[in-house]
């Protein structure tokens, strides 16, 4: 290859970049050729269905008024913004989602280093500990609604005693603790997978430099389960924030609107008060904001494939 001399600086031409053989090329595409039809799937499933409801967001749309459909623009989004239930409903998703997320992986931390220990039936006792997250939520709340909260013949009366109509006196709590019910045994799922990838080699060197247990669990454990802890709140907040099955069971959004979260107020938006376009702007904003929350829980999970990588 020739170089060519330009005042003092000896430039070397750039060798052309052949292109890829097409042999190679064609083996990528006869790769990738079994995912189109998911692919196509999962554009027709969920793509064109939010593109319908982008443009149904933009129509002022009541069915009560059939004949009466109009371009609306950014107004029903405006609406949304400045509506005082739905401002309510987005502080009650807030909470609801909060608490149920940090108390699920709280109680599932605990138990996940209950679990990590040996112990005779331990396989049995993971099973029936994941069964909560099996049940149908539709079916979870039914259960803890009738044979839990019933102010008559419910467990908790039958334990503490009294007659405490636990749903309308405390109807926010009943919801939360269904759900950190339901949702713990996922995040012990994930915690305990981080768990059974420490190192037992650093940990028997901590143990012989004589770290007790709390420091080796603050200084050594938390650090090591942070991405999965991360990882299980941000999944649950991105399952939590369309929780629509507990609220409209056990407390139909009340009382009054206590327990009325984003979902709850679309479905009633739609179903009561039959204004289409603003309960599509509604569900365009829920889409947004999880959106937001699944780009974090995706970089967490590619940090954590990168760890894996890197061992």
């Amino acid at each position: 290859m020739s170089q060519t001399r330009t005042a003092g600086v000896v430039v070397t031409p750039r060798a052309p970049v052949a292109a890829p053989p097409r042999g190679r090329a064609d083996g990528r595409w006869a790769r990738r050729a079994p995912l189109l039809p998911a692919l196509v799937f999962a554009i027709v499933v969920t793509q064109i269905p939010f593109l319908v409801t982008l443009y149904l967001s933009t129509l002022d749309w009541n069915a009560l008024r059939p004949g009466e459909r109009s371009f609306a623009g950014l107004a029903n989004y405006a609406q949304v913004l400045t509506d005082g239930r739905l401002r309510a409903a987005l502080l009650n998703t807030v909470v609801l989602t909060a608490g149920a997320v940090v108390a699920s992986v709280l109680l599932g931390l605990g138990v996940a280093i209950l679990l990590d220990r040996r112990f005779p039936g331990r396989g049995i006792v993971r099973t029936l500990l994941i069964t909560p997250f099996l049940v149908m939520p539709m079916a979870a709340a039914l259960l803890w609604k009738h044979a839990i909260y019933n102010p008559a013949y419910g467990l908790i009366n039958g334990i503490v005693g009294g007659s405490t109509d636990w749903v309308s006196q405390y109807p926010m709590l009943s919801v939360v603790a269904t759900l950190v019910w339901q949702w713990t045994p996922f995040m012990m799922l994930i915690i305990l997978a981080g768990l059974q990838s420490q190192s037992t080699e650093i940990l028997e060197a901590a143990r012989v430099d004589g770290a007790g247990a709390w420091q080796i669990f603050s200084r050594v454990t938390l650090p090591h389960l942070r991405p999965y802890l991360e990882l299980g709140a941000l999944l649950g907040s991105i399952y939590l924030v369309q929780t629509f099955d507990a609220v409209f069971t056990i407390t139909q959004g009340g009382p009054g609107t206590a327990t009325t979260n984003l979902p709850y107020e679309i479905y009633l938006t739609t179903f009561r008060k039959f204004e289409y376009g603003e309960a599509a702007a509604a569900g365009v904003v829920v889409v947004i904001a999880t959106i937001v929350v699944a780009t974090f829980a995706l970089r967490v999970i590619s940090s954590l494939f990168r760890l894996e990588d890197a061992r």
